[in-house]
């Protein structure tokens, strides 16, 4: 994920949370709150951070995989040259020209 994070930066949403039951003073960080006595706390912060860059990785990986699958097309679709003709072919092509020819 280091060159996704240096292109879009890093998502952190790790701090935030929900209280449950209980009081929590305003913009108290999640490790403090959860230290509070008789406190409910849903934090939801690290699934949306995990949620994103697992997204992220998802499109990522897509996008490789798509444009590799678009080089083996075409090296697919490149013409190969027809087969030589046979001794065979060539002996009855000779034949036809001499007949012609008189």
């Amino acid at each position: 994920m280091p060159v996704v994070s240096a292109i879009i930066g890093q998502p952190d949403f790790s701090s935030l949370y929900v209280v449950l039951k209980g009081t929590v003073p305003a913009n108290l960080p999640l490790e403090e709150a959860r230290k509070l006595p008789d406190t409910s706390i849903f934090a939801y912060g690290n699934f949306i951070t995990v949620a994103i860059n697992f997204i992220l990785l998802a499109f990522v990986v897509f996008l490789l995989v798509k444009g590799i699958n678009a080089l083996k097309r075409k090296e697919e679709a490149a013409p190969s040259a027809p087969p030589a003709p046979t001794k065979e072919e060539v002996l009855l092509t000779e034949i036809r020209d001499l007949l012609k020819n008189k």
